[in-house]
């Protein structure tokens, strides 16, 4: 008996769906059902029950205020699986390595687990006097570098949802404690691409932070180089650490299929 080729299998609706889920890659955080019906060519009936379906599996969300849909927080789980998968450590690991090598200073990877930032990998300095490593331990997202580097490109639902969840309790005479002024320096670290700590969790010590993308152009983790504050001068910072940092985090990106030409 001949066997049928793969293509005689395809469920159609389930190809609708995907095709729904894809319409999401564009700049558009948000679609309407008049748009996505336009975009699929399917009726606006076909197009509201696809979304109610992946709205109740958490794929897809509903802006109660505008009522356009959005991606939900299972499309996250399920790129942050593939990565996993892919081996997001042992493809970071080298690029943390040649941080070091080129600064010796401190390097770690972190990804924030509900609203706190956990460091998963470090590679430390040489030198006598540097950063304790805190792998595995949870930190405030709202005063570490790689924490703030990485809410900065979420919806602002999320920040808030964050911000919401974690008491901004102050650690140092530098951490932010109004969260409007955090809005306004969450703003900042968009626009430039990169975050600073400025001894806002530990005296004495300064953080440089940049998101790390994935193919869906979703932030996904974050790299940091962490220092003496007297070693992270605002000279060194500038001319040294951050342009490290910054190329590191785009190496990595381009390791997990996100193309940097294509900007944020």
């Amino acid at each position: 008996m001949a066997r049928r080729k793969k293509s005689s299998y395809i469920i159609q609706s389930v190809t609708n769906a995907l095709d729904l889920l894809e319409e999401f890659r564009g700049e558009e955080t948000e679609l309407g059902v008049t748009e996505l019906s336009k975009r699929l060519g399917l009726h606006k009936n076909n197009v509201f029950r696809l979304l109610a379906t992946l709205e109740s599996r958490g794929y897809i969300e509903q802006n109660k205020v505008t009522g356009n849909y959005r991606l939900g927080l299972k499309v996250l789980e399920l790129g942050q699986v593939f990565i996993k998968h892919m081996g997001l450590l042992k493809m970071a690991r080298p690029i943390l390595e040649e941080i070091v090598e080129k600064c010796n200073e401190t390097s770690y990877l972190g990804l924030i687990r509900d609203d706190r930032v956990v460091y998963v990998d470090v590679v430390e300095a040489r030198q006598p006097v540097r950063v304790v490593s805190r792998v595995g331990v949870g930190l405030p997202v709202y005063c570490s570098a790689v924490g703030k580097a990485q809410i900065a490109f979420e919806s602002a639902d999320e920040v808030e949802r964050i911000l919401s969840e974690t008491p901004m309790k102050r650690y140092t005479r530098n951490t932010i404690t109004d969260k409007d002024e955090l809005l306004r320096q969450l703003e900042e670290i968009r626009e430039q691409g990169y975050a600073i700590d400025d001894e806002e969790f530990d005296e004495g010590i300064r953080c440089v932070g940049v998101p790390v993308r994935d193919y869906t152009r979703r932030v996904v983790a974050g790299i940091s180089i962490s220092g003496p504050a007297y070693r992270f001068t605002d000279e060194r910072l500038q001319e040294e650490l951050i342009p490290l940092a910054v190329d590191a985090g785009k190496k990595l990106s381009a390791r997990l299929g996100f193309d940097v030409g294509q900007g944020a």
